[in-house]
């Protein structure tokens, strides 16, 4: 019975490292180090955590940087925030909102998705509900991949530029909720669940101010 058990968990792990080493192949070759051409439908940010006063992590604040830089230098009109308002007191958007204001990006070129619940649902919300196909994505690297896969298998034409590189606070265990978290997208990807809510669409030509 052990050793029944013992194969079947080397298989599930044999299992999981195959699908994360895919994903990370299938994403890196959308990562580059700068913009393949001059205008991206939208730059999107992925959320990752807030503290309690409402301000980015080091890590959330670093990819927003990026953003901002991207947008800056005119890769694209719009920057796309994405990320958990499941609850009344957890808003990682408005307070990546907040801080991409305080870098003067004009409030009209901020569109907010309240329910980009996962890595996954942030990729299929941006093509399903804001209509975006040529998207620059912007997260840390080891996340880059994860979310690249998920957006070419949606049929989207994604690049990645990955925020600063730095060591945070909690890496190892990052790198192996990620292995997880691959495989999971991995299957996800392949059957193409809808997100938690869709809903009407939101023109990205338009104004962000109007948007929920």
């Amino acid at each position: 019975m052990i050793k029944r058990f013992l194969i079947v968990l080397l298989i599930l792990l044999i299992g999981f490292f195959a699908m994360s080493f895919y994903v990370v192949f299938s994403g890196s070759s959308e990562i580059i180090d700068t913009p393949e051409k001059d205008s991206y439908d939208c730059i999107l940010v992925l959320g990752c955590g807030v503290y309690a006063d409402g301000t980015p992590t080091p890590m959330l604040r670093d990819r927003l940087d990026k953003g901002v830089e991207l947008y800056k230098a005119g890769y694209a009109p719009k920057l796309l925030l994405s990320g958990d308002n499941g609850q009344v007191e957890y808003n990682e958007v408005e307070a990546m909102k907040n801080y991409v204001l305080s870098l003067n990006v004009p409030e009209e070129d901020i569109f907010l998705d309240h329910a980009g619940f996962s890595t996954y649902e942030s990729m299929f919300r941006a093509g399903a509900i804001f209509d975006a196909n040529d998207v620059l994505v912007v997260t840390q690297k080891y996340h880059e991949f994860r979310a690249l896969h998920i957006g070419k298998a949606l049929g989207m034409n994604v690049k990645g530029i990955s925020a600063s590189e730095i060591s945070y606070a909690g890496a190892s265990l990052r790198e192996a909720r990620e292995v997880v978290a691959r495989a999971k997208d991995f299957i996800k990807c392949i059957y193409k669940p809808d997100p938690t809510y869709l809903g009407d669409k939101i023109d990205l030509k338009g104004d962000g101010r109007v948007t929920w």
